[in-house]
């Protein structure tokens, strides 16, 4: 029996790491506590002075926003460019099956922000060879969007000699207090290597007999400490000056500037990760084979420490959205070449037997009993802006190289193109 917070649903093993205190309560619900009890308006203006300081007269751009077509990206350039007065360069890694309300997404904020965009796009080929082998060795279908999405904003601030990379929120802060808001922890290489990419760096990845080669990952690589430094490169997060709420932030950014969700099979949440057919998906339930829990949980503690649910009611959800089956493997498959019978294979062979036991050849069953609702339980209400339909046959689309969109698709984005 591992120990679990007793108001949200993280326990001892989750895989950033957290503490539990005499009284039962996590690290990360200590740390969301501060949200309630800082000066958030003395936090941002100590944040209109740090950026301030990077306002050029003579560079085009004050600094470099990463952004996709989910998650925050609509919330962090209205604050940056609105707010702060700064001009950013937008920068995006294409991760790949991109859903229809992530390309418009992106498409609308160039569009409504009046920014400009540089997007990197890399050789599909390339990246099914990458996709393969950390499937197959780490169980980890989606290692070249986390490395590529958190490697190039740094990439084009050194290139380009910009020195300030502005991020949304910590991670490990916001999920499981690693740190308090009022350390301002940065943007470093060493905690993208620990605890992004889960310490697969892009020298693990090609093996002697691998059919990939240095020239294959030299996208992924991280600049030079010494290039870092000469130019000065920072990544600061908004999360460290501004109360942050994703779900609050989204509904505006809705009304504000029409940012899209996307019904998702495997959670409640319609705006976080609603770009990617992949993330939610697949990627999703190899998470809950390896960790024991899945986004869907992330979420449900998320909205517990807002008190806009209840503990019960979010037991209910995530028993309900973790038995759901991923809805586009059959996409992940046709693309990367492989049978799902053979993918099916390589997913049990990542199950953690602390979590699951086989019963038999190829069926498991999770050791914690779980009681699935009939019914889809009520959980937060998201306008209607997404699509009916969580996924489709021909919608993995890459913006870019190999453009191939059908023509129900591309007759659906051509007022964004």
């Amino acid at each position: 029996m591992v120990l679990e917070c007793k108001r949200c649903f993280y326990n001892l093993n989750h895989p950033l790491g957290l503490i539990i205190d005499e009284e039962g309560i996590c690290s990360g619900c200590r740390v969301h506590e501060e949200k309630d009890t800082l000066d958030w308006q003395q936090r941002f203006t100590k944040l209109k002075k740090i950026t301030n300081a990077y306002k050029s007269k003579k560079a085009k751009y004050d600094c470099i926003v990463p952004v996709s077509g989910g998650k925050d990206s609509y919330f962090i350039i209205d604050i940056v460019k609105n707010k702060l007065g700064m001009n950013p360069l937008l920068v995006s890694y294409n991760k790949m099956f991109n859903s229809i309300e992530g390309i418009e997404n992106i498409a609308n904020l160039r569009i409504k922000f009046d920014c400009d965009f540089i997007q990197k796009n890399i050789n599909p080929s390339i990246l099914k060879k990458i996709t393969r082998k950390t499937l197959y060795k780490y169980g980890n279908p989606y290692w070249h969007c986390i490395s590529g999405e958190t490697v190039f904003p740094v990439q084009m601030a050194v290139q380009l000699k910009i020195p300030l990379i502005i991020w949304g929120a910590h991670q490990g802060l916001e999920q499981v207090g690693m740190f308090s808001h009022q350390d301002e922890v940065e943007m470093t290489r060493r905690y993208r290597q620990d605890h992004d990419l889960f310490g697969v760096e892009v020298n693990d990845i090609s093996d002697t007999y691998d059919d990939l080669d240095e020239h294959d990952l030299i996208n992924f690589l991280y600049p030079p400490f010494t290039d870092i430094e000469n130019i000065g490169v920072r990544g600061i997060y908004l999360g460290n000056y501004i109360r942050w709420d994703s779900y609050a932030q989204h509904l505006k950014m809705v009304k504000k500037y029409g940012f899209k969700g996307r019904k998702l099979a495997r959670t409640f949440d319609a705006y976080d990760y609603c770009d990617s057919l992949l993330y939610s998906d697949l990627h999703d339930l190899l998470k809950y084979f390896k960790h024991g829990y899945s986004k869907v949980t992330d979420h449900v503690c998320r909205e517990i420490r807002f008190n806009r649910i209840s503990r019960n009611q979010g037991k209910k959800i995530i028993d309900f959205y973790s038995q759901q089956q991923p809805q586009n493997i059959h996409i992940f498959c046709k693309w990367l070449g492989v049978d799902e019978k053979a993918l099916q294979l390589i997913l049990n062979n990542h199950r953690n037997k602390l979590y699951w036991e086989e019963v038999s050849q190829n069926r498991w069953i999770k050791k914690e009993k779980i009681i699935t609702p009939t019914n889809r339980p009520k959980a937060l209400k998201y306008p209607n802006t997404a699509n009916s339909k969580a996924s489709s046959e021909n919608t993995y689309i890459t913006v870019g190289k190999g453009v191939c969109w059908p023509k129900d698709v591309s007759k659906k984005l051509q007022k964004w193109l």
